[in-house]
């Protein structure tokens, strides 16, 4: 069996090799690539930052590694991307995989989100504003798990200017029902039972906007402990039962 070509993207925390490493542990047959943000390449977010930054980012590593079409994997910030960029080249995209998404880009996803406890999080000081955005991530009641301890990784202080850079992207950039619809290839959408409630919403939004859409909650798990890294060989047998539907 020739190897599948896949792109995976993380969100806006965690860098892909480490948002990704347990569950490439499991995928056998792959060419991936991992492709961090474009939000984060430089040491500040590039002026005129956009969602539509991030799609030509994609394009960009995929015509460098030879893919004219791939599998496409995102997690939170990425799984944004990756709705995006699906819905716009759709000629490009075998499947689509998310877990959960930051934003569908639907008028009632926005209506939804809270985006007002986002702004409030976002005007503390950056040492305050990273543990409660992280918070909004979660379920009520959710206990965070402990910060790593040691010094932060050198990428950690590009995150607060990141974070607030990309969510006004998420909030600038939209989507029609009709381009759901026309989307026809497999969909997987996968999130956590202890996860915050606006993906269980998603989820049900979505499963009636894409024509070949399935869908798996992972119980016990959330935003922060997910699938991909808490169940990595349970994702890469579905990954591979989805792929193998695509051909």
């Amino acid at each position: 069996m020739p190897s599948r070509n896949v792109i995976l993207l993380p969100g806006i925390i965690t860098p892909a090799a480490l948002r990704y490493g347990p569950l490439l542990q499991h995928l056998a047959d792959v060419n991936p690539v991992l492709k961090d943000l474009e939000v984060y390449r430089d040491d500040a977010p590039p002026a005129g930052y956009s969602i539509a930054t991030e799609i030509d980012g994609v394009l960009r590593v995929a015509d460098e590694a030879g893919f004219e079409r791939f599998h496409l994997y995102g997690h939170s910030g990425g799984g944004a991307i990756a709705l995006a960029l699906a819905l716009t080249h759709t000629d490009r995209v075998l499947t689509l995989t998310v877990d959960e998404p930051a934003s569908d880009f639907t008028h009632q996803g926005n209506t939804d989100y809270g985006w007002s406890e986002f702004d409030r999080v976002l005007r503390m000081p950056p040492n305050e504003a990273t543990p409660e955005f992280l918070k909004l991530q979660v379920a009520p009641g959710v206990a965070l798990p402990p910060p790593p301890s040691g010094t932060p990784p050198a990428w950690m202080a590009k995150r607060p200017a990141g974070m607030r850079a990309f969510i006004q992207a998420l909030r600038a950039y939209h989507v029609t029902e009709e381009d759901y619809r026309a989307f026809e290839k497999p969909v997987y959408f996968t999130w956590g039972s202890l996860t915050h409630p606006r993906w269980t919403s998603m989820e049900r939004r979505l499963s009636k906007l894409f024509p070949n859409f399935s869908s798996e909650m992972f119980e016990g798990l959330h935003h922060l402990n997910t699938s991909h890294t808490a169940e990595p060989q349970r994702v890469a047998t579905r990954l591979a039962a989805l792929w193998q539907r695509a051909g």
